[in-house]
């Protein structure tokens, strides 16, 4: 089941690759830069295929998008990454990568052309590797999904696959995305692992994922990702294609940290299951994963109840998780008229820590229930409202409750119609707070806040016994301070 596939051309169009790469050897890190009034006028002018250690790929904004795609299969070093990145218009409107109606360039022959806009993974031109090293940020990539149709290679023109991605990642190790915009495709971003070398080392952060999936189905999502180590932050992620299915961030991987991300939407804000690469579900950080600091949305006539699901779905249950889910400061928001269910646990072999979180239904706690059927559950210091329910279900499983609940008919959030859900000075679930679980600790800890949107900002150590995801508005939120993730005009504003 693992988040990959191949559909091998053997094809070796080299045209005047073996110039480029001759000219390349021995080189210095070069710059290249795309647009109006640069030396390359296309994406597909710059030497793809010969990309060396420091280089930087510099796509300028115009106007009209560019309808190009191509394959990132390079290797940079920890020292000098390949670096691909969009420079925004003077108005901070990013260059845009439209699938829809891209051609391929000719000196390039990969795989799975159909499967997105931009691949990093496997090719016959350029030589196959494991690409590493890689930084993409600053770029709007949208189109890749049905009925779309591209050019390939060859010249024919072809129709993505259902499941194409605005970014499909086959293979990587050390890759970061950030600050871009994925949109417009069957999943937005999608990453997977090849039999024997797992895709790792991910960083997803600062990213605005919406809009993506497709309708009626359940198998495209804003993200779908299988890799081991791969952390999200700072991430917005937006409601799915109108009539898509799918879920937000959906993922399989080892070593997962989704932490100080906005998610509003979809059949399941988070879907956490089975890997199906035998080298990340036997590694032991597939057993702990740390879900902290977001601010998790359900809006009414959203898909299914539950905001989390953690544990397997392939019914293969000894693949399952069958660890731990830390889950913590957490701001949680259901503006369901029916039924709220805070998590799924698969099987009894999957375990939550859940403290300090808040989790508010415009329904009132009567609406709410922990968890579904199964799972082992300790439910330490949570803002919640009265009349909670453990299941709504024939509950199987196990709730070890504390006894320590903050239990107030409203949260006392700065703004709900408006979604600043920072906290008031007289709001009930300041400071009540308990210590982490050592697992946690140091790595994990809650030293930043969401900062709407797509940047973050150091949360003050005397709010950080608040419970859920943001204290006080202290500083503004408009006030200025050096961010992780500076936003990027346009891109950052949109509502």
């Amino acid at each position: 089941m693992g988040l990959s596939g191949r559909s091998e051309e053997n094809t070796s169009v080299m045209g005047g690759i073996l110039l480029v790469l001759l000219a390349a050897a021995g080189a210095g890190a070069a710059t290249y830069e795309v647009g109006p009034d640069r030396p390359f006028q296309s994406i597909g002018e710059v030497p793809w295929a010969a990309l060396q250690p420091g280089d930087v790929v510099l796509i300028h904004w115009r106007p009209e998008p560019y309808r190009e795609k191509w394959v990132l299969c390079r290797q940079g070093t920890a020292e000098e990454p390949i670096v691909v990145r969009g420079v925004a218009s003077q108005e901070g409107e990013l260059p845009v990568i439209d699938g829809e109606g891209a051609r391929t360039p000719a000196p390039l022959d990969f795989w799975n052309q159909e499967r997105g806009v931009l691949k990093i993974g496997g090719a016959s031109v350029p030589a196959d590797t494991m690409p590493a090293h890689i930084l993409i940020e600053n770029l709007e990539i949208r189109g890749g999904r049905r009925p779309n149709t591209f050019t390939d290679h060859r010249g024919v023109t072809r129709s993505y696959a259902s499941n194409a991605a605005a970014i499909y990642v086959e293979k990587a190790a050390h890759l970061t995305i950030r600050n871009c915009v994925l949109h417009a495709s069957g999943n937005g971003l999608f990453i997977g692992s090849v039999p024997g070398s797992p895709t790792r080392a991910v960083l997803v952060e600062g990213n605005y994922i919406y809009g993506n999936g497709n309708r009626g189905s359940l198998y495209e999502h804003n993200s779908y990702t299988e890799a081991l180590e791969i952390v999200f932050q700072y991430n917005r992620y937006g409601p799915l294609a109108e009539g898509a299915l799918g879920n937000n961030l959906k993922d399989r991987s080892a070593g997962l940290v989704v932490r100080y991300n906005w998610i509003e939407g979809g059949n399941r804000q988070l879907d956490l299951v089975d890997a199906g690469r035998e080298l990340i579900y036997e590694n032991p950080l597939y057993r702990e994963t740390f879900v902290y600091g977001n601010i998790l949305i359900e809006p009414a006539g959203a898909g299914n109840r539950q905001i989390l699901h953690y544990g397997g779905d392939s019914g293969r249950t000894w693949q399952y998780r069958k660890g731990t889910l830390y889950f913590y400061n957490n701001t949680v928001v259901s503006t369901r008229t029916d039924r709220t269910t805070l998590m799924r646990l698969s099987t009894n072999d999957e375990h939550s820590d859940v403290r300090n979180n808040l989790v508010y239904a415009t329904a009132g706690g009567r609406s709410v229930s922990l968890l579904d059927v199964n799972g082992r559950l300790d439910w330490q210091r949570n803002w919640i409202q009265p009349g909670w329910r453990v299941s709504f279900s024939r509950f199987e499983g196990l709730l070890y409750d504390r006894g320590d609940a903050v239990e107030a008919d409203a949260p006392g959030f700065v703004d709900e119609e408006s979604q600043d859900f920072h906290l008031t000075p007289d709001s009930t679930a300041l400071g009540k707070g308990v210590a982490l679980a050592d697992a946690a600790l140091p790595a994990h800890e809650v030293q930043r806040q969401y900062v709407r949107h797509l940047s973050s900002r150091e949360r003050p150590e005397e709010r950080r016994t608040d419970l859920g995801a943001l204290g006080l508005p202290v500083p503004a939120p408009d006030a200025p301070e050096e961010t992780d993730v500076e936003p990027h005009g346009k891109a950052a504003r949109r509502n």
